[in-house]
């Protein structure tokens, strides 16, 4: 069912791996049984987007349009889809649908499905003024987030407040979030809503100022002092979340950790980390990673963020300018996520 007066759409593709964007013509998708279409509004530029861009996720069809941190209204739906309706403000992240019949999925852990789509990467994402996805994938969007403030929350805001709810730690327990930037600035503010005593580690005085504001009751400045031995004086983190990728930075906090402390990881460093076993058997410590959400958890996340105050603070740019953003966004200059406007 088509609502459009026009058949064709803007959007920015890569071509092939480590290719060029391109702001292309496309015929406007249709949704096919149990799909919907999306007239985007927003979509945040995430760093996972490089794997579209360099061609580092295996099996990526070409060209792709990228985009996993999409904001819009519902503009048709497929055969079959009952529970979304035309108009609806609704979201897609990361998490791009699964096949229900998995073991995975049959325990209900929907983000460990064997045949996990990724939105932007095995389907065309949120670069563009159209896109189509399935229907298990959206969530309902609140009215109280604009558009550009919802769409960083579909991917970042989601990866840190699911890894911090699920994380162990109780209120009152000492969290340390490392890195604040695109991660790391939601990461504090939500601890600091979920009743932690948040601490942030960054590098460089500067930031300190930053990090109170979001909430810090703490600062470790890492270029000053070891974040570890500086938490370990004060009877170490339960929970040290990291979000920025550097290797070697990530394996020099497990020190910090309390007894039955852990690193929960949501960077992705390319290097590997050296972590001493020794140290986390005698202190019943533990290292984890933490991946995104499903719909359902988006919606947690956005609904969490409305009634606490949780905001990203982004840069928008429009989405002729998306190699511009997706550069401002690799070199880290953006403060602190880029949306595209559409």
């Amino acid at each position: 069912m088509k609502q459009t007066l026009v058949d064709v759409m803007k959007a920015v593709q890569v071509r092939q791996p480590q290719g060029e964007w391109e702001i292309v013509e496309r015929d406007i998708p249709e949704p096919g049984a149990g799909q919907v279409r999306i007239k985007v509004e927003a979509c945040g530029v995430c760093h996972s987007d490089l794997l579209v861009k360099e061609g580092l996720w295996p099996g990526i069809q070409y060209p792709r349009i990228p985009g996993h941190e999409v904001v819009g209204r519902i503009d048709a739906v497929g055969d079959g889809v009952t529970q979304w309706k035309m108009g609806q403000r609704v979201g897609v992240g990361w998490h791009g649908g699964h096949d229900f019949v998995c073991d995975a999925c049959r325990d209900g852990d929907f983000m460990m499905c064997s045949q996990l789509k990724i939105t932007g990467i095995n389907f065309d994402g949120g670069y563009a003024e159209y896109m189509v996805a399935p229907s298990n994938a959206v969530a309902a969007i609140p009215d109280e987030l604009s558009s550009e403030e919802a769409a960083p929350l579909m991917c970042a805001g989601i990866t840190v407040f699911n890894a911090l709810r699920n994380s162990g730690a109780k209120a009152g327990e000492t969290v340390a979030i490392h890195g604040i930037g695109g991660l790391g600035h939601l990461g504090i503010q939500f601890a600091r809503q979920m009743g932690f005593l948040t601490v942030a580690i960054g590098r460089q005085k500067d930031k300190e100022p930053l990090a109170k504001k979001l909430g810090a009751m703490r600062y470790i400045d890492s270029a000053a002092s070891d974040p570890a031995e500086e938490l370990k004086r004060s009877g170490g983190a339960r929970v040290i979340l990291a979000t920025a990728p550097d290797a070697k930075a990530i394996s020099g906090l497990v020190g910090g950790l309390s007894r039955n402390g852990k690193l929960v990881i949501v960077a992705a460093p390319a290097e590997p980390l050296t972590v001493n076993v020794l140290q986390l058997i005698g202190g019943r410590q533990s290292v984890a990673g933490w991946a995104s959400g499903t719909a359902k958890d988006a919606e947690d996340t956005l609904k969490f963020s409305v009634q606490t105050g949780v905001r990203p603070m982004i840069e928008r740019y429009p989405l002729a300018k998306a190699a511009e953003a997706y550069q401002q966004m690799s070199s880290g200059k953006v403060r602190f996520r880029a949306v595209l406007t559409v």
